[in-house]
């Protein structure tokens, strides 16, 4: 029998919702009949005209196309602008441990940047010397030795490196870890607040939508540890502008850093080879037992 959609569109969705039956792998059944109970159900509520809908299709194209192996992942950055994210963060760790707030891993992650020891500068671009120092504990607040902190974050013009080639490689990315008391120490830049990329479909939707496109100061952080649960967070400077209106929805208030002015020549600027004064920011990180 032939059915005229026109009439009954909601027979369509429901058969195909029904080809997916068959599916052997039941979440990815499950997963894909919502996916279509749920965009038909958009789609029906909108009733967009055959030019907005082929807008859609160029978008999601042009999202594609913008993405690459290295440094630029479009979609993560659409997922980020969105809220979905942060959602999917949310969903994953719900439930209060004690354990350090997760936020967004964001789209400009490298991997297999330089090891560095205990304190040393990650920085090979200028700007304010900073310290960031603290310790990695379990939720029981014993000291995790040997966990691996995989750092980033952005030179003083607001780009990571990679994504700016004309920034030397590994610059103001390393891997740190912590000595047997679970201390760690790193020397960088202090960071700054910087737009995310606006020159692809999701810099074209901020600017559509009246969104500004702007990040809070922040370094990225991924710490891992043998019987531990990966942790993936930032921690924000608690002084920038952009707090209250981050473009991803990443900032939490329990990962809000100060940092402190520091003089010249004192204990810690000897120590980690810091020949002017400089801030310092302290943080202690909480990993979940896995």
């Amino acid at each position: 029998m032939t059915i005229d959609y026109q009439q009954n569109d909601s027979v369509l969705t429901e058969q195909v919702i029904s080809s997916f039956e068959g599916t052997p792998d039941a979440r990815l059944r499950t997963l894909m009949q919502s996916l279509v109970r749920h965009l038909h159900a958009f789609v029906r509520e909108m009733e967009p005209t055959e030019a907005e809908w082929m807008g859609a299709i160029r978008f999601l194209t042009e999202t594609g196309k913008m993405c690459d192996d290295l440094v630029r992942q479009e979609f993560i950055l659409l997922s980020d602008t969105l809220g979905v994210s942060m959602l999917v963060d949310a969903i994953n760790h719900r439930y209060a441990t004690g354990a350090t707030d997760t936020t967004v891993f964001g789209p400009f992650y490298i991997k297999g940047m330089p090891e560095r020891r205990y304190g040393e500068n990650m920085a090979l671009t200028p700007g304010t010397p900073a310290v960031v120092r603290g310790r990695v504990l379990d939720t029981a607040g014993e000291p995790v030795a040997d966990a691996l902190l995989d750092v980033w974050q952005t030179a003083e013009n607001g780009m990571y490196s990679g994504q700016d080639t004309a920034q030397p490689h590994g610059n103001l990315r390393g891997r740190y870890r912590t000595d047997a008391e679970g201390r760690y120490a790193i020397t960088t830049i202090l960071p700054v607040s910087y737009p995310i990329p606006t020159d692809g479909p999701v810099g074209k939707m901020l600017s559509a939508t009246g969104r500004h496109p702007w990040r809070p100061a922040h370094l990225h952080f991924m710490i891992d540890a043998p019987g531990h649960r990966k942790l993936v967070t930032h921690l924000f400077d608690e002084a920038d502008p952009f707090l209250k209106s981050d473009a991803v929805f990443g900032v939490k208030p329990s990962l809000m850093v100060a940092y402190r002015d520091r003089p010249a020549n004192d204990e810690l600027a000897r120590q980690f080879n810091l020949a002017g004064p400089y801030r310092e920011a302290c943080y202690d990180f909480v990993l979940d037992r896995s």
